[in-house]
Parts: structure tokens; sequence; C-alpha cells
């Protein structure tokens, strides 16, 4: 049997993400034993009464800065040797599908979600062996954008959604975005299907997704058309053409 993946959440909110992983695709795999989720509530890592998680940063200045030793304590009480620590910021490295298939490969991931002004630099320095940032924007803790990290993580994991092939057909697997996506009626308030998609013809359609995908992406991802290298004549058809169920 495949031994799970284990994902540690340490937080100071952890009932924020207890929600999210008892739902839908993440509750899935969690009773597929595809992965097991732990949560840290990072106050029972402190020694003072008060429970302390924060102090004022050294040099002055607004807010508070998150101590060290909780974290430590919470980090070293999960992760082995092989964990991949992971440290919700906005100064870390832009997450994208290529880093959510590259932390997918892994065997454990240990999610540290940062509150108020930011996390000791000690930490950064000696226990973190990555910096993870979501986008350019602020949010109010760590722990919503690493739901959005385990989210896109976990769906690419073998036997999480339904169909085999359904992680590799979305937006951003091939580094471009979807083609445009239609289902019945075939027509809705004088809107009509695209005829092409009910022709039967598998690779007249193919080619009119990978077009599709290519304007949409120039028209509203300009810079993944860049990082894209397409040669000449070749279109990424057998991404596009989804499988047809054998009807019963």
């Amino acid at each position: 049997m495949v031994e799970p993946i284990v994902i540690d959440v340490i937080t100071i909110f952890p009932q924020m993400l207890k929600g999210f992983l008892e739902e839908s695709m993440m509750k899935r795999a969690s009773n597929k034993n595809i992965v097991r989720f732990n949560m840290v509530d990072l106050r029972t890592c402190t020694d003072d009464v008060h429970r302390t998680t924060d102090d004022r940063p050294y040099g002055g200045g607004p807010g508070m800065v998150m101590k060290p030793e909780p974290i430590f304590k919470a980090v070293e009480s999960v992760a082995g040797e092989k964990a991949r620590v992971i440290l919700m910021t906005p100064q870390g490295r832009r997450f994208d599908q290529a880093y959510a298939r590259e932390l997918s490969q892994e065997k454990h991931l240990v999610f540290v979600c940062g509150h108020y002004e930011g996390v000791d630099e000690r930490v950064c320095e000696k226990l973190v062996t990555d910096e993870v940032s979501i986008g350019d924007y602020v949010l109010t803790n760590g722990v919503v954008a690493a739901a959005v990290v385990i989210d896109s993580v976990v769906r690419l994991l073998p036997g999480v959604l339904g169909a085999e092939d359904g992680a590799a057909e979305e937006s951003f697997s091939e580094g471009l975005l979807e083609f445009p996506q239609y289902t019945r009626p075939s027509e809705f308030r004088g809107m009509k299907v695209p005829g092409i998609l009910s022709s039967g013809n598998h690779a007249e359609i193919a080619k009119w997704r990978s077009d599709q995908a290519l304007d949409r992406t120039r028209k509203r991802r300009p810079d993944l058309i860049e990082k894209h290298k397409l040669d000449a004549g070749e279109r990424p058809a057998k991404v596009l053409i989804r499988k047809k169920k054998k009807k019963e």
C-alpha cells in the first residue's frame, strides 16, 4: 500500500482551515488515505501562561513579529529530515502550477503560517526549506495562502480527481489558459454552442481548442505566452482532446 503524503499546518488559527480540509476533494483525498492532514496550534508550543506567539520588533516599528521559539518547537515536533518546511510569506518564490507539481512529489510537507508583521528571520535562516508567495498582495495571515497551495498540490495526487487525466487538462497544465467550455443546452438565450464541438471531428475539435487556448492566453495573460515555447506547426492536441466516456 502506498503511504499517504503527510501535510502538517502550523498556525495560531487552526479553525480557519478545518472546514476547508473537511469538504470536497480534500475530504475525499483524506478518506482515501491519499493524504493525511495534521493541524498544529502554535499556541500549544509556547511556555508562558499567556501562550505568547509574538513580540515587538527589535529596532522599533509598527506591528508585532512572531517569535522563533514556538515555531521551532512546532516544526521540530512534526518534521523529520526529509520534510519540506514551507513558510507562507509575500517575500517567497511565486507559486505556480510547476511549483505545485514539484511539491506533489514530496512525502511530507509542513506549512508554517505567519501572522502580524511576519516571523523572526532566524526561522527563515535555519528552519524553512521554502518561502512561498501566492501573489503580490497582502493577506491577514498565511492560513488562507496555505489553503491555496494545499488545494493545488493535493488535486495533483493520483486518485484524487475523478478522471485520470483531469489535472492534466486544466488551465496552466501546459502553460496556457484553458479553452472555452460548453454543456447543454446547445442554445441558451440566443447564445449557441460553437458548431465545431458537436461535429464529431475530433481532430478539428482539438485544433479549435488549441487555437482558443492560445488566443485566450494571448489576450488575457500575454506573460504566459512569452514563457510558452511552441514549435511552428505543433499544437498540444493530446492535452486538448478530452476522452469521450463510453455510453452505456
